[in-house]
């Protein structure tokens, strides 16, 4: 008894928090998993959503063709911006956490997380003025002679992969400036000390102890830039849709909130299918590693 009163003393404050999650996230995802599976009710219906036949034929139409090259675009897309965030996040939360005195570190990650504070949808309103074909950028790339005419990314894939890139390096940098940081620098030093140059003691102490942060940083870019309807509406137009803004466009316009549901879910599949390989390669990672460290030793 007095066992299971520190049981529930222990867990009494997650219950809040556990609440909260599973009415505003469980129950959504079980209503959109069950619409899914409904159909689209005639026009002249008092409810646009008929449940009196579940049916697969959404997942069907969801994974035709079409869709899938739109899945297939929102996939590659995703993939790109993490992959540049990646790479151009490692070596400022690098520098950040090895290089920069402690008393300038809060102020760089204050400038890092500074855009934050503006609104998302502003931030990425604000793209649009500088690759507006008639814009001050433009203007000064024509007047240096780079181009030789109006700039035209805005309304194209390239615009929307260059906001996604921009909107969620803040996001790649903080995870893995929190592995780098908790790396114990006795270790490099260590490393140094029985002769091992900074390139094999970057790769067999730095990056492996990094990895988790890599990957954390990794999904949760990935996560985001897949789901993201904000910049593909705003700076995709009809040659930058991606499955989020599709979505959207059946639910609002198109009205179908079955098709819908069904894109959400196998996005949230793939999404979770993109999470379990990631961990999956982490967990490669550590083990060829430990090998490796064995047969050193």
């Amino acid at each position: 008894m007095r066992h299971m009163n520190a049981l529930s003393r222990k867990w009494l404050p997650l219950l809040p928090a556990t609440a909260w999650w599973a009415f505003f996230f469980l129950a959504s995802l079980i209503g959109i998993v069950l619409y899914s599976f409904a159909l689209k009710a005639p026009i002249d219906a008092e409810n646009p959503v008929s449940f009196e036949i579940l049916s697969l034929s959404n997942y069907g139409e969801a994974l035709s063709s079409v869709y899938v090259h739109v899945f297939w675009i929102t996939i590659r897309t995703a993939g790109v911006g993490t992959a540049i965030c990646l790479l151009a996040a490692f070596p400022v939360a690098y520098l950040l956490a090895t290089r920069i005195r402690p008393q300038w570190r809060l102020w760089l990650l204050f400038a890092i997380i500074f855009p934050y504070w503006v609104s998302f949808l502003l931030r990425t309103f604000a793209w649009r003025i500088i690759l507006a074909p008639e814009g001050a950028f433009s203007k000064a790339l024509q007047h240096l002679g780079i181009l030789p005419g109006p700039l035209t990314l805005l309304d194209t894939q390239m615009a929307v992969q260059m906001g996604i890139i921009y909107n969620y390096l803040p996001v790649a940098i903080l995870p893995i400036f929190v592995a780098l940081e908790r790396i114990d620098p006795a270790l490099r030093r260590a490393s140094a000390d029985v002769g091992a140059g900074k390139a094999t003691t970057f790769l067999r102490i730095t990056l492996p102890l990094a990895m988790p942060g890599l990957v954390g940083a990794g999904i949760l870019t990935f996560v985001l830039a897949a789901g993201d309807y904000v910049v593909p509406a705003i700076l995709g137009g009809a040659r930058g849709l991606m499955i989020g803004r599709l979505i959207a466009l059946q639910i609002l316009e198109a009205q179908n909130l079955p098709l819908g549901a069904a894109m959400a879910v196998v996005l949230i599949v793939a999404l979770l299918a993109a999470g379990l390989i990631a961990a999956l390669l982490l967990a490669i990672v550590r083990r060829v590693d430990r090998r490796l460290q064995g047969a050193s030793l």
